[in-house]
């Protein structure tokens, strides 16, 4: 044994280490985008949350990096200097502008601060918000409706858990879908117990767009507390716009609004923006500095040209809206013609880009099938990561599974099949064995 081995293998870690466990739904989900296929196989990936390459997206950037790179000096900055810690004043102010617009409210620079990615946010905005406090309460972030967004799970830096959530309601729609509600009869806010009030619209994984109505009642809540209410619009308004119902947009002095460049095409640029109180920006940026000096200062760059020609609302509204809401048709389609004969239903997609599929009774869950779908190259995400926080056993969390038809159409359609197919087998399975006994 080598030197090198036996000082790894006698290493010690602390109880901090604890925070990221490789039994993580998100670092599971991320892994999967690496999965290889199967020997002699074809890999079918529909589980983590790449949005679709568009080309008129991607020319629209294109342009834009190559104007970057033929000025000297804009290219220098980009990637030869540190930015502010709080991001991109350029970008910042330009935003703060469209912002004020959509919001009919006064915003400046001064509400906005960049991060390197939306996970970046949701950890500084969590432990802030949730955890011991110096009164002696213990707070936690509520989360009104689960299931909810897999990466908010592993974001606490606390002692312990700090998420608490309330099962949805339920309800049955015609043509094999159901659609989720937050129960505001059971979902409480409290000044002593609660530090925040997180919800993603539309959220991952059910594409489920909480209503005007519903987000009205969960404000009021917040502000009768004296608690924060965070928006994850990493889907939404007013990029990349991913959202195939009615829907207004929301904003005010007790909001922080989280908003991401990746769903507009820009995942590997790692930008988060924050929409806050300056208190709370200011926060984000001495985070920044402390954590990682500064963030980025190419996707800021990148994009604020279409914020000032406001070509980003021609791309969200005329480009990217349309190509989803066609892969979405195309997906239910073809899950429908799949499962036609089996007790399946599938959330109805109001917005961003899953199918989120309900296998009622399914013999051994949806792990089982994640399992041996991925075993056939089928790749997806089981269910039961995206209900944290709950207080009790809910057999709906194991029979629920995520699937991204973002990708190529025809891997997508075949994928489909192979994974509607491997659940009829688990089915039958079941009927044979009761048969049997």
């Amino acid at each position: 044994m080598s030197t090198t081995l036996r000082l790894f293998l006698n290493v010690k870690f602390s109880t901090y280490a604890q925070h990221y466990s490789s039994k993580s739904g998100i670092v599971q989900l991320m892994q999967d985008l690496s999965i290889a296929p199967p020997p002699g196989g074809q890999l079918y990936p529909m589980g983590g949350g790449n949005p679709a390459h568009i080309p008129e997206v991607e020319e629209a950037l294109r342009q834009i990096a190559n104007e970057v790179v033929g000025d000297t000096v804009r290219f220098a900055r980009m990637v030869g200097d540190y930015d502010a810690p709080q991001g991109h004043e350029r970008f910042r102010t330009a935003l703060a502008e469209r912002l004020s617009n959509l919001f009919q409210k006064p915003l400046s620079a001064q509400n906005i601060a960049i991060t390197n990615g939306s996970q970046a946010s949701f950890e500084v905005l969590f432990n802030a918000f949730a955890g011991a406090f110096a009164d002696g309460h213990w707070r936690h972030i509520e989360l009104p409706i689960a299931p909810e967004y897999v990466g908010y799970n592993d974001m606490g830096r606390q002692q312990r858990p700090i998420l608490r959530s309330t099962p949805a309601r339920i309800n049955l729609l015609a043509d094999q879908q159901f659609k989720y509600g937050i129960d505001l009869d059971r979902f409480r806010v409290s000044s002593e117990t609660s530090g925040a009030v997180c919800l993603s619209r539309p959220t991952n994984p059910s594409g489920n767009v909480v209503t005007d109505s519903e987000l009205q009642e969960v404000a009021e809540k917040c502000v009768s507390a004296g608690v924060p209410l965070i928006i994850d619009g990493a889907y939404g308004l007013p990029f990349p716009g991913m959202i195939y119902t009615s829907a207004t947009p929301f904003w005010d002095d007790n909001t922080i609004l989280c908003l991401s460049l990746s769903k507009l095409g820009l995942p590997g640029v790692r930008t988060g923006i924050v929409v806050a109180a300056p208190e709370v920006t200011e926060l984000i940026r001495n985070a920044n500095a402390i954590n990682g000096l500064a963030p980025t200062r190419v996707g800021p760059e990148l994009v604020l040209p279409l914020l000032a020609n406001k070509q980003m609302d021609t791309l969200c509204q005329q480009v990217i809206r349309p190509h989803y809401l066609q892969k979405q048709a195309f997906a239910l389609d073809t899950l429908r013609d799949a499962s036609a004969d089996l007790p399946i239903r599938v959330h109805k997609p109001d917005g961003a880009m899953f199918l989120w599929v309900w296998f009622e009774n399914l013999p051994g869950g949806t792990q089982k099938l994640y399992e041996a779908a991925a075993n056939e190259g089928v790749v997806t995400v089981a269910g039961h990561h995206f209900f944290q926080g709950l207080t009790t056993d809910w057999q709906h969390a194991n029979e629920c599974l995520r699937i991204n038809y973002a990708g190529n159409p025809g891997l997508v359609e075949e994928g489909i099949r192979r994974l509607i197919a491997i659940a009829r087998r688990l089915y039958e399975s079941e009927t044979q064995a009761s048969i049997a006994r």
